[in-house]
């Protein structure tokens, strides 16, 4: 029986192209190739926004007409590629907004104080106060206005998904002529801004785009950009600020809602970006005065998502002085457009939001510039730039001058002797009348450890003022003796270090001062301020410093410029650098405190910077998690949170129950420094194990008796890991 076989349509073209190739070949043909066929379409790439895990937006261009804004835009990942299925269900919502020149009418009409360009949103609502709390001081609930963004939920035709990655959105609200409830002229000349914040997925995206309608162009016309997100998070991190439930970033959606028309109308305040930020960041020190001509706290509150209290009067701010504005507006190379705006005086806004409305007894106005600028200043005044100026100009100068040790040795008791000269900026020895007398040098020895051991000698017993000293007025030359304290038994060979607190004197600024400079203590108005000196550091021989020995460092554990890049030169105390661990010792005494579980802290550097309420948000201060104190590298360098390294140091802390003093082996207790208060049986249980102690009755019983095998497990990447980063 003959077998049939079937071939369907694409196998019968495969064989015919197989026979015609036979032929082809048969006729031994040698002619040329035919021409190479167009290249077809490539194969779009795309993901869906359900199976995105990374998300990024871009605004490509937008336009007016008629007052109907559109607006185009690109979703892509991480690596470039489409995201498609955006459509109206997911969380997206766009903002709208004019750069308008503000200029404020005199009261005969004609032009009066020049605000320059500020931002005023299309989309506005009248707010009244909804359930204010009763029990809250220093708010005034009214009905205020409100700048806010519009949601593509609310139209289904507004969104279109073209399939490719990218979208079309067509705004609900019309521009042209908007008259309630806030007015704004659409001018086709002034700059506008589209913005688009996004959520899908826990993935968030914002995006904003500015151009000119007239011309179309986007580079080379007005804008405002005045501060990097980048420089606040020199103290805060990414993560933190993600506000509004994360879903807001970027500092150029933030003004396009929080214009100088917007208030929390629970608390009556302004809600303007500028009066918010500067506000927030005066924190524990913003004042004004009562009617009784008396002084009294100002904190800057706001009532928040289900009527939560924001009161920032919890804030510390962490830069002194906090006249210095390069903290957050920095110039220079890569800086903002914008940034020199904030010296430019077209704006009471940030003064009011620091000083308050009346700055001191017999000063109250909300038109600052009306004094405070450089043109006209008021008698014995001058411009804001210039007070500000005042205030650091000694800082400044406090920085240039020098502190100079020399001449150390021991005199015929064995105590410790040196000379010290305070030295200006050229190198001169000054007068001890600009000096404090009261201020101190520090004196330390085991400097590449953990400092001398408090019983040894305390730090109120190393610290000595220049008044113990004697003052040599031809060479302006003090000449210091230790004689509160005996040089260790064992001193030849340990590092030691001679490290300066000492303050310079100077004149404050303000009304009628024409210049800062170094002023005689002893004259009235004046401030002290720390000189800037690293210490003076030596090895000690038998006598004497060891001229030939090189000082050994101390193991790498925090990164000086961190601390100062959020706190600047001023830390807290005796500020000239970050040397705290000199007088902050593992071993330092217990401090009285009813709030914390026993009633008594440690007061070792490590606790204390951990605990620090700006650095712990997540439990004190407003719980606002704006600095998240888990992040070690906050602080930290790479190798600074090795374990291991010091297996000889020794803890202070305070029973949880009753306060007395408990004992905890050296990586046990750098744990404890932060985790202490939240310690569990399991965690107690988890350190004993492996061979900590955190309860012991001695330095020397622990010292027997610690075995720690922390660094087995919990390496550097370990620990970073558990810790978030």
């Amino acid at each position: 029986m003959m077998k049939r076989f079937r071939f369907n349509t694409a196998y019968k073209a495969l064989l015919g192209a197989g026979i015609l190739s036979l032929a082809l070949v048969g006729c031994g043909g040698s002619g040329e190739d035919g021409q190479d066929g167009t290249d077809g379409e490539p194969g779009l790439a795309t993901i869906s926004i359900t199976n995105a895990t990374t998300l990024n937006s871009t605004i490509s261009s937008a336009s007016v007409t008629d007052g109907t804004v559109t607006v185009d835009f690109m979703l892509t990942n991480a690596n470039g590629v489409a995201i498609t299925g955006l459509t109206n269900a997911n969380t997206i919502r766009f903002g709208i907004a004019q750069l308008t020149h503000i200029v404020d009418t005199a009261a005969d009409g004609s032009a009066g104080f020049d605000h320059g360009y500020q931002w005023q949103s299309y989309i506005n609502t009248e707010k009244a106060p909804d359930n204010p709390p009763t029990d809250v001081s220093g708010i005034t609930p009214q009905t205020l206005y409100q700048a806010g963004i519009e949601a593509a939920s609310g139209c289904d035709t507004c969104l279109v998904d073209n399939g490719d990655g990218s979208y079309k959105y067509t705004y609900q609200q019309n521009i042209a002529n908007v008259t309630t409830p806030v007015a704004v002229a659409f001018d086709a000349n002034d700059t506008q801004r589209v913005t688009i914040e996004l959520s899908a997925n826990g993935l968030v995206t914002n995006a904003h785009y500015d151009w000119q309608p007239s011309s179309g162009a986007t580079d080379g016309i007005q804008s405002r950009d005045v501060v990097s997100i980048e420089t606040c998070y020199t103290c805060h991190q990414p993560d933190s600020l993600k506000m509004h439930g994360g879903s807001r970033t970027d500092i150029q959606n933030c003004v396009v809602c929080h214009t100088s028309t917007s208030g929390d109308p629970e608390s009556g305040n302004s809600i303007d970006f500028t009066y918010m930020i500067h506000a927030i960041h005066r924190g524990e020190e913003r004042h004004t005065f009562n009617a009784d001509g008396e002084q009294v706290a100002a904190p800057y509150k706001i009532i928040g998502y289900r009527g939560n209290l924001y009161d920032f009067g919890k804030v510390a701010f962490p830069r002194s002085p906090a006249a210095d504005c390069s903290v957050c507006h920095v110039e220079g190379a890569n800086a903002p457009k914008d940034a020199a705006l904030f010296t430019a005086e077209q704006s009471n806004t940030a003064c009011i939001a620091c000083h308050s409305e009346k700055p001191s007894n017999n000063h109250s106005s909300t038109d600052c510039m009306s004094c405070h600028q450089a043109e006209s200043p008021y008698h014995g005044t001058g411009s804001a730039v210039k007070r500000h100026g005042d205030v650091l100009k000694a800082n400044t100068i406090a920085q240039a001058m020098s502190v100079a040790v020399s001449n150390v040795a021991t005199n015929d008791n064995g105590q410790l002797t040196f000379n010290v000269q305070v030295l200006d900026q050229d190198g001169n020895a000054v007068d001890q009348d600009v000096v404090s007398q009261s201020s101190r040098v520090v004196v330390a020895w085991d400097i590449d450890k953990d400092f001398p051991a408090y019983d040894a000698a305390s730090y109120s017993q190393r610290r000595i003022s220049l008044s113990a000293g004697t003052f040599d007025s031809s060479s302006r030359t003090y000449t210091i003796t230790a004689t509160t304290f005996n040089l260790p038994a064992d001193a030849q060979g340990k590092n030691f270090e001679i490290w300066s607190t000492l303050q310079a004197c100077f004149n404050n600024g303000g009304y009628g001062v024409a210049d800062i400079a170094l002023t005689p203590c002893a004259n009235e108005g004046t401030r002290q301020v720390t000189i800037q000196q690293t210490p003076y550091r030596f090895v000690w021989g038998a006598q004497a410093p060891d001229t030939t020995a090189s000082v050994t460092a101390r193991r790498n554990i925090i990164d000086p410029t961190k601390c100062q890049g959020c706190h600047g030169a001023e830390i807290h105390h005796y500020t000239n650098g970050v040397n705290c661990g000199t007088c902050h010792t593992p071993d330092k005494t217990l401090r009285t405190d009813a709030s914390y579980p026993g009633g008594k802290t440690p007061t070792s550097f490590a606790f204390k910077a951990h605990h620090r309420e700006g650095h712990e948000l997540n439990h004190n201060g407003m719980n606002s998690g704006t600095v998240i104190k888990s992040d070690c590298m906050t602080c930290h360098t790479n190798d600074g949170i090795v374990l291991g390294r010091s297996p000889d140091r020794v803890w202070r802390f305070g029973d949880l129950t009753d306060g007395h003093d408990i004992w905890v082996s050296s990586d046990a207790g750098a744990c404890l420094s932060c985790h202490q208060p939240y310690l569990t049986d399991a965690v107690r249980s988890h350190i004993e194990t492996n061979g900590g102690v955190i309860d012991g009755a001695s330095i020397d019983e622990v010292k027997q008796q610690a075995a720690e095998t922390c660094k087995t497990c919990h390496t550097v990447d370990q620990l970073l890991n558990v810790h978030g980063n």
